[in-house]
């Protein structure tokens, strides 16, 4: 980094007593630039010589359409070094796509250089696919090859396909678990995965685990390439990203946890060093996602909300509810929904994806209506009797504009919506009201939250009895480990909850635990 640069920064947000607006431009742009000056001068290998596998990290596909999709690796021959074991060189990688699993029909090809810029990492932009295909793609550099992995593009956006399957994960701890609910999930045969946050975790390595982290609480850009490189050598995570392609968003671990835009929830946190460390994670998840060029981070800032549609049976929204959100109210404590909550200016959305969530609601032709996110969006009283106690990191501690986004779906009569949520470690089932406290009032769509894949370790199949009483829209709550999968069709929506009996060994058999249906045209769900 240009640390005189930066250091100058924090003496002038320390004069100012704070983080002024133009503190933060400048900041930014000083951050924006950083990257481009190491770039400077390089040239390519074309015939790089290698003495380890640079593929270690496997490969990935994500964010497709109707034409194509984005095809990723990292060249990393030493995943935990900083800069995975290649240096200052850039390396010509060359990408292939196919129409069968051996590779014999080439239909797409090209080459790309992985730079230091990015860690060595290829964003590949496929186009001009057939649409509702399933393809198959690989890399070469020098004399390596990467494993061959599977994709697909959507169907057209006029089409109207009978059957959309796909599943839901969130928050995979390395240190509480194994992936193994990933095992069952690549044999699911899936259209698609929704990764809802929590790719990572941050804390530094501890050894109570049944995994360690490697290295510090993360800090540095280095911090978390390494971090988020002993994920990714998960060969049970990194078999299921070669299965399909994945959507993915965050929630704050790929950070920190519980951070609010620009601010930490850590005591006397300087606001310009926070966002320093916001940039190096924002760059570092890019580098490791299948993300198309228009999420390329800008220092800390970064744009991940965006859509997908498969044909006219599902428009699919993916939220990000950390980027622009206040802070949590109440001290982020549990509590009452009082004035804080209600506020007009506390918002989870920011205006921004407010008026592009809004405005890409009412224009979607779709049977269903999916908002892919992070937190919970039921109103849930977590306190027994007269008292009431909500969380204040999720969508109740931003009650108005909840309420508000709930009231839009039902007033523009936007068709079946459907919202998928991670983050709490456990399952839920809600339907939603405008305003959850008031039983009376209409269902206007139905809330389907997954547990972790991991975190919290092995769970409990117990449930807390006493929140049915409380909450007139929940409809299930469970507390173990596994994931979400959904099959959609034009005249249902099935959510099977999968559940793994055993994380805190490998090996741990998943099976379904519940299922959930909603009918289109019939607001509410029922167990199947």
């Amino acid at each position: 980094m240009n640390r005189p640069l930066l250091e100058s920064l924090h003496s002038a947000v320390r004069h100012e007593g704070g983080l002024s607006r133009r503190l933060f431009l400048a900041y930014a742009a000083a951050l924006t630039g950083l990257p481009a000056l190491a770039q400077q001068a390089r040239t390519v290998e074309r015939r790089p010589g290698f003495t380890a596998d640079p593929f270690t990290l496997g490969v990935a596909s994500g964010d497709p359409d109707e034409s194509g999709m984005v095809l990723w690796t990292r060249l990393a021959p030493n995943p935990f070094e900083p800069d995975g074991g290649m240096g200052e060189a850039a390396v010509e990688v060359r990408w292939e796509v196919a129409e069968d699993e051996e590779m014999r029909s080439i239909v797409r090809s090209g080459t790309l250089a992985a730079t230091p810029l990015f860690g060595h990492s290829i964003h590949v932009e496929v186009s001009h696919l057939k649409p509702d295909r399933w393809y198959w793609y690989r890399f070469q550099s020098g004399d390596a090859t990467s494993p061959i992995g599977r994709t697909r593009t959507l169907p057209e956006p006029g089409a109207r396909p009978d059957r959309l399957r796909f599943a839901f994960a969130s928050c995979q701890h390395f240190e509480a678990g194994f992936f193994s609910a990933y095992e069952q999930m690549a044999k699911d045969e899936l259209d698609l995965v929704f990764h809802l946050g929590d790719y990572i975790y941050e804390g530094a390595g501890r050894t109570t685990g049944v995994r360690r982290h490697a290295g510090p609480k993360l800090m540095t850009l280095e911090d978390y390439r390494i971090r988020h490189s002993q994920y990714r050598a998960d060969p049970l995570l990194q078999g299921m990203h070669a299965r399909c392609p994945w959507f993915v968003t965050w929630d704050d671990h790929e950070v920190e946890n519980n951070y609010a835009g620009a601010l930490s929830q850590r005591h006397g946190v300087d606001p310009a060093g926070f966002l320093a460390q916001r940039a190096c994670a924002y760059q570092a998840y890019y580098e490791m996602m299948p993300l198309r060029r228009q999420s390329i981070p800008h220092g800390p800032d970064m744009l991940l909300y965006r859509k997908a549609s498969f044909g006219q049976l599902a428009e699919l929204m993916l939220l990000d509810t950390r980027q622009y959100r206040s802070f949590q109210p109440n001290g982020g404590k549990r509590s009452e929904l009082n004035a804080a909550t209600l506020a007009s200016t506390q918002t989870m959305l920011g205006a921004e994806q407010k008026s592009w969530l809004q405005n890409t609601l009412t224009a979607s032709p779709a049977t269903w209506n999916v908002l892919a996110q992070q937190v919970m969006m039921g109103m849930i009283d977590h306190v027994p009797g007269d008292e009431h106690g909500y969380s204040m990191d999720q969508w109740p501690g931003y009650a108005q504009e909840r309420i508000d986004l709930v009231r839009f779906l039902a007033e523009r009569r936007v068709t079946n919506p459907v919202v998928l949520t991670g983050d709490i470690h456990s399952n839920w089932v809600n339907d939603l009201r405008v305003d959850d406290r008031q039983p009376e009032t209409p269902v206007v769509g139905t809330e389907f939250v997954g547990t972790s894949i991991t975190s919290g370790g092995n769970g409990t199949s117990k449930a807390i009895d006493s929140l049915f009483a409380e909450n007139a829209g929940l409809r299930f709550h469970n507390r173990q480990r596994g994931y979400v999968r959904c099959t959609v069709t034009p005249a249902t929506w099935q959510s099977e909850y999968m559940v793994t009996e055993e994380v805190l060994k490998p090996g741990g058999q998943t099976s379904r635990l519940a299922s959930f249906v909603v009918e289109a045209g019939r607001p509410g769900v029922k167990r199947a």
